[in-house]
């Protein structure tokens, strides 16, 4: 390779990370790496000021090996995830700079104004990556696969601490479900763990095996008084001791007592006091004021009511007693017998 892919390397390995050159260990970092050497320098670098920006690669190379180990912010390692998401952002401010076809200076201090702020957003990766993800565990063994920057070897860690994940009490009521849970948040995110096994532990230091599976939790329906007493759960490795141990102590509790519903059509004392309190209590001079108004509108109505059909009524029969009283006398006059003539004439004779 030429001078420039070796002052490129030296200014990732210096430059950008707080150690050793981890951002390296990616495969495509260094292919792009190559493809800037091969295809962007010749066109964009004079060659009059390698020396300067090799002095400066140097000096920056120096001042990260004064850097050391630290239990907070970096031990030297680092895990898949942290290296993919530094390496991508390497690699979109890199493609960035190529894509603006800068050249001379401005791309000598371009290109080592990225690396100084691509150092501070990886070293928050790191840090962030020590205090969140690295053995997260706080009880166990847990088996992570992490990256060694120095070498960029891929190996298996067993973070190791306390086998005892302590004791939890569980208390479950009389003829219902019991469930031991062993599952831990860390067992997702580690590797080469087997089975869960659980034991029912006996006062005379013997345990029986319960069940033994995939499944983190023990579950017995409708337990009873038997039931009650000590279990552990193991977790099982492929390493010969347990990732995890977990003791329970159940407690059966009496039967829940389920209280009757009353029907909704009985009332019962507490509604009925309720009901009788709240029609006990004064009408407010509101309603009063309102309830009087409408009970006199509608008594006023009614009486209207009444006046009018009763005037149409005696209006009808004085009509009728004037009408049968003319019509009635015309008619009786009309109406008187009349004598025949000849009839009349005879009786003046006799």
């Amino acid at each position: 390779m030429g001078p420039h892919f070796t002052l490129l390397c030296a200014a990732l390995a210096g430059c950008l990370l707080p150690a050793e050159e981890c951002v390296m260990c990616d495969p495509s970092v260094v292919l792009a790496l190559k493809s800037l050497e091969k295809d962007y320098l010749p066109g964009h670098l004079d060659a009059k000021h390698h020396k300067a920006m090799m002095e400066r690669v140097e000096k920056a190379v120096k001042d990260f090996q004064e850097l050391s180990l630290n239990e907070d912010t970096y031990m030297g390692v680092v895990d898949e995830a942290t290296l993919q998401k530094g390496s991508w952002s390497l690699l979109k401010d890199l493609k960035r700079i190529t894509d603006s076809d800068v050249k001379g200076d401005l791309f000598v201090k371009e290109l080592f104004w990225m690396l100084h702020l691509q150092k501070e957003t990886f070293a928050t990766y790191v840090a962030r990556f020590q205090k969140e993800a690295y053995c997260p565990n706080k009880c166990g063994v847990m088996l992570q696969t992490l990256i060694w920057c120095k070498n960029c070897k891929k190996e298996v860690h067993a973070c190791r601490k306390s086998y005892d994940c302590g004791e939890r009490n569980v208390e479950v009521p009389q003829m219902e479900d019991m469930i031991l849970d062993c599952e831990l948040n860390w067992h997702q995110a580690s590797e080469g763990l087997t089975d869960y096994s659980f034991y029912r532990v006996w006062g005379n230091n013997t345990e029986t095996l319960v069940s033994k599976g995939k499944e983190p939790t023990l579950t017995k329906s409708m337990v009873g008084p038997e039931d009650a007493g000590s279990y552990r759960c193991e977790l099982g490795s492929v390493n010969s001791s347990p990732a995890t141990v977990i003791n329970f102590r159940v407690t059966v509790l009496p039967k829940r007592v389920e209280e009757e519903k009353p029907s909704p059509n009985i009332v019962t004392p507490g509604e009925a006091t309720t009901e009788s309190s709240n029609t006990l209590q004064p009408l407010k001079p509101e309603k009063m004021l309102k309830g009087r108004l409408l009970g006199l509108l509608i008594w006023g109505s009614l009486a209207l009511i009444t006046g009018i059909t009763f005037a149409i009524f005696c209006r009808r029969k004085v009509i009728d007693f004037i009408k049968s009283s003319l019509f009635g006398l015309g008619s009786g006059v009309a109406e008187q017998p009349q004598v025949p003539k000849e009839k009349a004439t005879d009786s003046r004779h006799q």
